[in-house]
């Protein structure tokens, strides 16, 4: 009988206490499914007062999470505390350097620091997981590094951030303003202490990084992700999209081109039909398509104590098992280095921009267009008052440079009020 493969958990918090709920519940079934008994030894937290609604005395206590992954009864590192600096990357080349195996739920840190770290993993022969770290409960790493093994994948798309979700759900559906829903959705504690990193896209774009490395075979490049969050989504731009049969999504959408590695996060439309606009709530959605297999749609929690804790011990299974894989698909030194390269295959975008109420204003944007080598497919006028026209447009394919082009050449014609809202209609 093997021994027992011993963790050391940094971070209780909502994951760290879900993984220790599901060590205590499930031992016995763990034990039948990996041919190891699973314990913990050892945790490590910001408080050990602190009451987290379950006890702690059967496990030795660290203060500093160095300590904790260097200790000798400690086989795997669990780093459940966040960020890509500080304590965080300290214990996990702490646990790297002393020969453990690192689990982790940390996309910041791999984003930033992914390819140093796989590369120090794999060179010791040590595991580097990291399922947790991207769609929650979603197991999209491992349908990537297993279940799709024989594709070569083309796309990668999906919103992977489930307070962005929410709140434009919650937009929709109550008529609510952006801010009316960002400040309940604060207030629910939907979103992180700095929000900026959920509405400003960037915790959905950590992901994104780690799935296009994962994809592509590329070195992680979060820096190269054309990033733009959801503030300027309006509760008349949710509508309007509706109107038409659309929803608007935080998508994010990698692809390997022949001019680089094109990653982007930001908001769009998808038809109100397909399986991204009817995604609701806080659920989280990745699309994958290869070569072979065609599209495949994987759909679930992307937050939450049972689904991220259930992805950790996902993880800590297949290194129970004697499992080892190159943590990104293949070998870390073999991850080519690509040029970042921005979206310029066509697409139809939808334009919201509001007009100075006077004779010709209509006419000199439809000018601008045109002279871009912008089509208009659809138009629409919307109420106005005395002074202002609120105008809608959505335009047949063209290039994000033809459409650049014409934004700038409308900021001179005069009869504009405010910067024109322009979002991408992807195809699903």
């Amino acid at each position: 009988m093997s021994a027992p493969l011993r963790l050391g958990i940094a971070g209780l918090g909502t994951v760290g206490i879900g993984v220790l709920r599901i060590i205590r519940k499930h031992g016995a079934l763990l034990k039948e499914r990996t041919g190891r008994e699973i314990i913990i030894t050892a945790v490590s937290a910001r408080s050990k007062s602190k009451d987290r609604g379950i006890s702690l005395d059967q496990y030795a206590w660290e203060d500093n999470p160095v300590a904790l992954a260097t200790r000798d009864d400690v086989d795997i590192f669990v780093e459940l505390i966040g960020g890509d600096t500080g304590p965080a990357k300290d214990a996990v080349e702490a646990a790297l350097a002393a020969g453990k195996d690192v689990v982790t739920a940390n996309k910041a840190l791999l984003a930033i620091h992914g390819q140093a770290l796989a590369e120090t993993a794999e060179r010791d022969g040590r595991a580097l997981r990291y399922e947790a770290a991207v769609a929650g409960g979603i197991p999209v790493v491992k349908a990537l590094a297993e279940g799709l093994a024989g594709n070569e994948i083309t796309r990668v798309m999906g919103v992977m951030n489930g307070s962005c979700n929410y709140i434009l759900t919650r937009m929709e559906s109550a008529g609510l303003s952006y801010e009316e829903v960002f400040a309940e959705a604060d207030g629910l504690g939907y979103l992180e202490a700095d929000p900026q990193l959920d509405v400003g896209g960037i915790d959905a774009a950590h992901k994104l990084a780690l799935l296009s490395s994962l994809s592509f075979g590329t070195v992680v490049d979060f820096d190269g992700i054309t990033l733009e969050g959801i503030e300027r989504v309006s509760i008349d731009d949710i509508n309007a999209a509706a109107d038409m049969g659309y929803k608007i999504k935080l998508l994010g959408v990698a692809q390997l081109t022949g001019r680089g590695l094109e990653q982007r996060m930001q908001p769009c439309l998808v038809p109100d039909s397909s399986p991204l606009g009817q995604l609701d709530g806080g659920t989280n959605m990745v699309v994958l398509e290869g070569d072979a297999v065609g599209q495949i749609v994987l759909r679930g929690p992307g937050a939450g104590e049972g689904p991220t804790a259930s992805a950790v011990m996902a993880d800590i299974s297949d290194i129970a098992k004697g499992l080892r894989a190159p943590v990104f698909g293949k070998p870390a030194t073999t991850l080519t280095r690509v040029p970042s390269a921005h979206a310029q295959l066509p697409a139809p975008y939808y334009l919201r921009m509001t007009l100075d109420d006077k004779p010709g204003a209509l006419a000199k944007i439809a000018s601008v267009l045109g002279e871009s080598g912008v089509s208009i497919d659809r138009m629409r006028q919307y109420g106005h008052d005395d002074t202002q026209a609120p105008v809608l447009i959505v335009t047949h394919k063209t290039t994000p440079d033809a459409l650049n082009t014409a934004l700038t050449a409308m900021q001179n014609t005069n009869v504009l009020s405010g910067t024109p809202v322009a979002l991408r209609i992807e195809t699903v």
